[in-house]
Order: C-alpha cells, then structure tokens, then sequence
C-alpha cells in the first residue's frame, strides 16, 4: 500500500499538510471541492506543490507531523527541494562554533 504525504498552497497564501492512500490528483480533487469541513474549506482553490511517497504508513504519519511543526520558510525550503537549506531553517537552529 503506498501512502502519499502532500502540501497544498491554500488561496490566502497558507499551506496544508496531509497524507492519503488515494490517488493524490483524487485526493487534491476533494479538496477543491469543498467534500470536508477543514482547513481548506474556507482557502480554496488549493494547489499541490509537494509530494512524498511512503510503502509504510507508519512511515506517512511521522513524515506528515514532522512537516506540521515546521516554520513556513522551512516547508518552502522542502518546496523548492532545497534539502541543504534544511538543517539551517530548524527551530534551534545550526549550532554554531564559537
């Protein structure tokens, strides 16, 4: 079973991170459509600027609340799949040699 962890850019500028076992075009259909009551609801229309595919959802669900506690910059760092910028763009920050 191959699970996808996704980002949408919501309408007023946010993003959403969420994870589906469906087809991801499906998935982001739903969204748009307005089928749940959540956070995109109310900033359609969204668009998806990541993807991630897991064989395990164990494996989804930790990627997706890793991503959910990221800063913004970060998760447009992960966008621009700019891996280098990452560890930089962490909370704590790098650790700096005096």
């Amino acid at each position: 079973m191959e699970v996808t962890v996704y980002i949408l850019r919501c309408s007023d500028g946010s993003y959403y991170t969420g994870l589906t076992k469906q087809e991801i075009e499906a998935r982001v259909w739903e969204h748009n459509a307005g089928i749940y009551d959540g956070y995109t609801a109310k900033r359609r229309p969204v668009e998806l600027v990541f993807t991630e595919t897991y064989d395990r959802i164990i494996d989804a669900i930790a990627r997706e609340r890793q991503i959910k506690g990221w800063s913004r910059r970060k998760k447009e760092a992960l966008i621009a799949m700019d891996y280098e910028a990452l560890p930089a763009l962490s909370k704590r920050g790098p650790v700096e040699a005096e």
